[in-house]
């Protein structure tokens, strides 16, 4: 008895270069490592705690001037086949020149997402790879449901969990000396 072998499809690998023919439809589309992701429009609270983050950060910075701080929509480009759309990110002077006219060309020092129902597993586990591949220093994830932040820091090519913060709690940061965020700011609608 003859066993046929079928071979498997390969797996389609989407590039930067697709992403620019995708529709401008109003969903927010990523690549990464190779795979096409798309989240629908964000929610008015997710909105809210996106904006209260940029809100104190960019405050800040205006009297703290150490570096740039940029919200979605924003194309982060880190390779042909990884390309994000945090929420909010933060790069320091040192390394401003990745910013570029059309995007951001190489990897911010923090970037905050803010969890979403649908998109809570891709931001916990691939793009959390992603950010620790290409060299984020440091990853917020703000999670309204539960009124938690998870601040994760590079440490030897990997984002590791340094503190789970809650509502009562206020987040500090060595990427912003001296700044204190009260999470109460933060969730308080």
């Amino acid at each position: 008895m003859a066993i046929a072998i079928i071979p498997s499809t390969p797996k389609i690998q989407f590039t930067y270069e697709d992403y620019l023919e995708l529709p401008d439809d109003g969903k927010r589309y990523e690549i990464i490592d190779g795979e096409l992701y798309m989240s629908n429009t964000p929610t008015t609270k997710h909105q809210l705690i996106s904006g209260k983050f940029f809100g104190l950060l960019f405050i800040y910075l205006q009297n703290h001037p150490i570096g740039i701080l940029m919200s979605a929509p924003l194309e982060v480009f880190f390779s042909k086949t990884n390309l994000a759309q945090p929420d909010v990110v933060f790069i320091s002077n040192s390394r401003r020149d990745i910013v570029k006219p059309e995007h951001v060309k190489g990897s911010p020092d923090l970037v905050i997402e803010v969890l979403s129902p649908s998109t809570e597993k891709r931001d916990r586990t691939v793009k959390l790879k992603m950010y620790a591949k290409f060299g984020v220093q440091e990853y917020w994830m703000a999670k309204e449901k539960t009124a938690t932040v998870e601040i994760y820091r590079l440490q030897k090519g990997e984002l590791v969990l340094v503190a789970r913060l809650g509502k009562s709690d206020v987040l500090t940061s060595p990427l912003f000396p001296g700044l204190e965020i009260r999470l109460d700011e933060i969730f308080n609608f």
